[in-house]
Protein backbone atom coordinates (compact mmCIF):
# COMPACT_ATOMS: atom_id res chain seq x y z
CA UNK A 1 0.00 0.00 0.00
CA UNK A 2 0.97 3.76 -0.71
CA UNK A 3 0.35 7.02 0.89
CA UNK A 4 -1.49 7.67 -2.47
CA UNK A 5 -3.92 5.07 -1.95
CA UNK A 6 -5.25 6.29 1.35
CA UNK A 7 -5.15 9.97 0.09
CA UNK A 8 -7.03 8.81 -3.03
CA UNK A 9 -9.64 7.69 -1.14
CA UNK A 10 -9.89 10.50 0.98
CA UNK A 11 -9.89 12.97 -1.58
CA UNK A 12 -12.78 11.10 -3.61
CA UNK A 13 -14.51 11.64 -0.16
CA UNK A 14 -12.96 15.37 0.59
CA UNK A 15 -11.43 16.67 -2.84
CA UNK A 16 -8.42 19.22 -2.33
CA UNK A 17 -10.40 21.35 -4.52
CA UNK A 18 -12.71 22.04 -2.06
CA UNK A 19 -10.62 23.24 0.86
CA UNK A 20 -10.42 27.36 1.32
CA UNK A 21 -7.99 29.48 0.03
CA UNK A 22 -6.49 30.20 4.02
CA UNK A 23 -6.50 26.03 4.46
CA UNK A 24 -3.89 23.34 4.55
CA UNK A 25 -5.40 20.67 3.79
CA UNK A 26 -3.47 17.46 2.34
CA UNK A 27 -0.02 16.02 2.53
CA UNK A 28 1.95 17.86 4.55
CA UNK A 29 5.06 15.59 5.42
CA UNK A 30 5.85 12.63 3.50
CA UNK A 31 5.63 11.04 -0.02
CA UNK A 32 2.72 9.71 -2.18
CA UNK A 33 5.13 7.02 -2.97
CA UNK A 34 6.22 5.98 0.71
CA UNK A 35 4.86 2.51 2.19
CA UNK A 36 2.41 2.46 4.50
CA UNK A 37 1.70 -0.32 6.39
CA UNK A 38 -1.07 1.08 9.13
CA UNK A 39 -2.83 4.10 9.35
CA UNK A 40 -4.10 5.96 12.77
CA UNK A 41 -6.64 8.54 12.98
CA UNK A 42 -6.84 11.54 15.55
CA UNK A 43 -8.27 14.90 15.22
CA UNK A 44 -4.82 17.21 15.83
CA UNK A 45 -1.36 15.44 15.10
CA UNK A 46 0.03 16.23 18.73
CA UNK A 47 3.28 15.09 19.94
CA UNK A 48 1.50 12.69 22.09
CA UNK A 49 -0.59 11.38 18.91
CA UNK A 50 2.87 10.82 16.87
CA UNK A 51 4.43 8.98 19.84
CA UNK A 52 1.19 6.55 19.69
CA UNK A 53 1.61 6.15 15.92
CA UNK A 54 5.40 4.79 16.95
CA UNK A 55 4.66 2.61 19.65
CA UNK A 56 1.48 0.95 17.61
CA UNK A 57 3.92 0.81 14.35
CA UNK A 58 1.71 2.98 12.11
CA UNK A 59 3.72 5.03 9.46
CA UNK A 60 1.06 7.29 8.35
CA UNK A 61 -1.31 9.67 10.67
CA UNK A 62 -4.63 11.45 9.52
CA UNK A 63 -6.26 13.98 11.10
CA UNK A 64 -8.95 16.27 10.81
CA UNK A 65 -6.54 19.53 11.79
CA UNK A 66 -3.40 20.49 9.58
CA UNK A 67 -0.13 19.91 11.95
CA UNK A 68 1.54 22.78 9.84
CA UNK A 69 -1.45 25.64 9.33
CA UNK A 70 0.78 28.20 8.56
CA UNK A 71 4.47 28.80 7.51
CA UNK A 72 6.93 27.64 9.82
CA UNK A 73 9.82 29.98 10.43
CA UNK A 74 11.12 27.68 12.61
CA UNK A 75 10.80 23.97 13.81
CA UNK A 76 12.16 22.84 17.45
CA UNK A 77 11.36 20.59 20.03
CA UNK A 78 9.96 23.33 22.77
CA UNK A 79 6.91 24.33 20.57
CA UNK A 80 4.63 21.62 20.14
CA UNK A 81 4.27 21.84 15.89
CA UNK A 82 7.01 21.72 15.68
CA UNK A 83 8.25 18.91 18.28
CA UNK A 84 5.16 16.93 16.64
CA UNK A 85 7.04 17.74 13.12
CA UNK A 86 10.46 16.89 14.38
CA UNK A 87 9.15 13.30 15.71
CA UNK A 88 7.20 12.07 12.47
CA UNK A 89 10.10 12.96 9.94
CA UNK A 90 12.38 10.94 12.58
CA UNK A 91 10.09 8.33 12.84
CA UNK A 92 8.92 8.34 8.78
CA UNK A 93 5.50 9.07 9.01
CA UNK A 94 3.40 10.58 6.68
CA UNK A 95 1.03 12.99 7.96
CA UNK A 96 -2.45 14.05 5.98
CA UNK A 97 -4.53 16.39 7.05
CA UNK A 98 -8.67 17.06 5.69
CA UNK A 99 -9.60 19.55 7.15
CA UNK A 100 -12.17 22.47 5.41
CA UNK A 101 -11.82 19.90 2.53
CA UNK A 102 -13.85 17.58 4.42
CA UNK A 103 -15.96 20.51 6.23
CA UNK A 104 -17.43 21.36 2.81
CA UNK A 105 -19.12 18.40 2.33
CA UNK A 106 -22.43 17.28 3.06
CA UNK A 107 -21.27 14.12 4.24
CA UNK A 108 -18.37 15.52 6.96
CA UNK A 109 -18.23 17.76 9.46
CA UNK A 110 -21.61 19.76 9.74
CA UNK A 111 -23.18 16.84 8.40
CA UNK A 112 -22.27 14.62 11.31
CA UNK A 113 -23.34 17.54 13.37
CA UNK A 114 -26.85 17.23 11.90
CA UNK A 115 -27.62 13.59 11.96
CA UNK A 116 -26.27 13.67 16.02
CA UNK A 117 -29.89 16.16 15.91
CA UNK A 118 -31.60 13.83 13.73
CA UNK A 119 -31.89 16.81 11.02
CA UNK A 120 -33.98 16.36 8.05
CA UNK A 121 -34.26 17.69 4.83
CA UNK A 122 -30.19 18.68 5.27
CA UNK A 123 -28.77 20.87 2.59
CA UNK A 124 -25.56 23.34 2.71
CA UNK A 125 -25.88 26.49 4.16
CA UNK A 126 -23.59 28.42 2.53
CA UNK A 127 -23.41 26.28 -0.86
CA UNK A 128 -20.38 27.22 -3.40
CA UNK A 129 -18.95 24.75 -6.47
CA UNK A 130 -19.98 21.25 -6.79
CA UNK A 131 -22.43 21.06 -4.66
CA UNK A 132 -20.01 21.39 -1.82
CA UNK A 133 -20.27 24.44 1.00
CA UNK A 134 -19.82 25.62 4.48
CA UNK A 135 -22.20 24.90 7.50
CA UNK A 136 -25.35 22.93 6.82
CA UNK A 137 -29.56 23.29 7.44
CA UNK A 138 -32.12 20.89 8.37
CA UNK A 139 -35.25 20.46 10.21
CA UNK A 140 -36.24 19.24 13.54
CA UNK A 141 -38.56 16.42 13.18
CA UNK A 142 -40.81 18.69 15.62
CA UNK A 143 -40.87 22.44 16.83
CA UNK A 144 -39.22 22.84 20.57
CA UNK A 145 -39.22 25.23 22.91
CA UNK A 146 -35.81 26.84 23.38
CA UNK A 147 -35.11 24.99 26.37
CA UNK A 148 -36.14 21.66 25.26
CA UNK A 149 -33.61 22.06 21.98
CA UNK A 150 -30.89 23.45 24.54
CA UNK A 151 -31.72 20.15 26.17
CA UNK A 152 -31.64 18.39 23.09
CA UNK A 153 -28.14 19.47 21.94
CA UNK A 154 -26.60 18.78 25.11
CA UNK A 155 -27.79 15.27 25.37
CA UNK A 156 -26.49 14.60 21.78
CA UNK A 157 -23.33 16.38 22.14
CA UNK A 158 -22.60 14.79 25.48
CA UNK A 159 -22.19 18.37 26.85
CA UNK A 160 -22.31 19.55 30.52
CA UNK A 161 -22.49 22.96 29.16
CA UNK A 162 -23.12 25.19 26.42
CA UNK A 163 -22.61 28.99 25.79
CA UNK A 164 -25.88 30.26 24.54
CA UNK A 165 -27.60 33.69 23.83
CA UNK A 166 -31.30 34.44 25.10
CA UNK A 167 -33.37 31.86 24.94
CA UNK A 168 -36.09 32.20 21.84
CA UNK A 169 -39.31 32.90 22.93
CA UNK A 170 -40.27 31.03 19.47
CA UNK A 171 -40.63 27.84 18.36
CA UNK A 172 -37.03 25.91 17.51
CA UNK A 173 -37.58 23.95 13.97
CA UNK A 174 -34.94 25.02 11.53
CA UNK A 175 -31.39 24.54 12.67
CA UNK A 176 -28.48 25.44 10.86
CA UNK A 177 -25.23 23.92 11.94
CA UNK A 178 -21.28 24.64 11.25
CA UNK A 179 -18.35 22.40 12.63
CA UNK A 180 -15.41 24.25 13.81
CA UNK A 181 -15.15 28.20 13.92
CA UNK A 182 -18.41 29.21 12.23
CA UNK A 183 -19.01 32.86 13.36
CA UNK A 184 -18.52 34.14 9.62
CA UNK A 185 -21.61 32.21 8.82
CA UNK A 186 -24.50 33.81 11.44
CA UNK A 187 -25.05 36.28 8.52
CA UNK A 188 -25.92 32.81 6.73
CA UNK A 189 -28.39 31.24 9.28
CA UNK A 190 -30.00 34.36 10.11
CA UNK A 191 -30.93 34.79 6.20
CA UNK A 192 -31.79 30.93 6.04
CA UNK A 193 -34.46 31.71 8.36
CA UNK A 194 -33.45 29.18 10.92
CA UNK A 195 -34.53 30.08 14.47
CA UNK A 196 -31.43 28.27 15.89
CA UNK A 197 -27.58 28.24 15.21
CA UNK A 198 -25.17 25.70 16.62
CA UNK A 199 -21.74 26.06 16.16
CA UNK A 200 -18.33 27.00 17.94
CA UNK A 201 -15.79 29.94 18.79
CA UNK A 202 -18.45 32.53 18.45
CA UNK A 203 -17.11 36.01 20.34
CA UNK A 204 -18.88 37.83 22.29
CA UNK A 205 -20.45 40.41 20.47
CA UNK A 206 -22.42 38.27 18.53
CA UNK A 207 -24.39 36.73 21.40
CA UNK A 208 -26.47 39.99 20.96
CA UNK A 209 -29.29 38.34 18.62
CA UNK A 210 -32.22 39.08 17.00
CA UNK A 211 -35.63 38.50 18.14
CA UNK A 212 -36.62 34.97 17.26
CA UNK A 213 -32.83 33.64 16.56
CA UNK A 214 -30.48 32.09 18.43
CA UNK A 215 -27.03 30.80 19.16
CA UNK A 216 -25.90 27.97 21.06
CA UNK A 217 -21.58 27.57 21.03
CA UNK A 218 -20.92 23.93 21.82
CA UNK A 219 -16.73 24.20 21.45
CA UNK A 220 -15.10 23.67 18.52
CA UNK A 221 -13.40 20.29 19.40
CA UNK A 222 -16.90 19.16 20.39
CA UNK A 223 -18.20 20.49 17.32
CA UNK A 224 -15.71 18.06 15.22
CA UNK A 225 -14.93 15.07 16.84
CA UNK A 226 -17.17 13.09 14.55
CA UNK A 227 -15.05 13.20 11.85
CA UNK A 228 -12.43 10.59 13.19
CA UNK A 229 -15.12 8.02 12.92
CA UNK A 230 -16.19 9.09 9.67
CA UNK A 231 -12.43 9.24 7.99
CA UNK A 232 -12.09 6.03 9.98
CA UNK A 233 -15.19 4.24 8.15
CA UNK A 234 -14.15 5.73 4.93
CA UNK A 235 -10.73 4.18 4.68
CA UNK A 236 -12.12 0.60 6.54
CA UNK A 237 -14.41 0.35 3.73
CA UNK A 238 -12.33 0.73 0.88
CA UNK A 239 -9.34 -1.26 2.37
CA UNK A 240 -11.26 -3.90 5.07
CA UNK A 241 -7.86 -6.15 5.37
CA UNK A 242 -5.42 -2.78 5.97
CA UNK A 243 -4.38 -2.03 9.38
CA UNK A 244 -6.48 1.49 10.37
CA UNK A 245 -6.85 2.46 13.87
CA UNK A 246 -8.31 5.53 15.88
CA UNK A 247 -6.32 6.93 18.61
CA UNK A 248 -7.08 5.75 21.95
CA UNK A 249 -6.10 8.81 23.28
CA UNK A 250 -8.82 10.09 21.24
CA UNK A 251 -9.67 13.23 23.37
CA UNK A 252 -6.98 15.79 22.00
CA UNK A 253 -9.38 19.07 23.56
CA UNK A 254 -6.43 21.78 24.09
CA UNK A 255 -9.67 23.66 26.17
CA UNK A 256 -10.48 22.12 30.05
CA UNK A 257 -13.65 23.46 32.13
CA UNK A 258 -13.71 23.53 35.24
Amino acid sequence: MKVRDIVRVIEDFAPLSNQESWDNSGLCIGSPDAEVTSVLLGLDCTPELVDEAVSVGADMIVTHHPLIFSGLKRIAPDDPVGLAVIKAVSAGISVYAAHTSADKVIAGVSGAMAARLGLEDVGILDPGENGAGLGVIGFLPEPLSAEAAIGLVKERFGLKVARCSRPSDVPIRKVALCGGAGSSLIGKAIASGAQLYVSGDISYHHFFTPDGFMLMDIGHYESEKDIVDILFSLIRKNFPTFAVRITENSYSNPIFYF
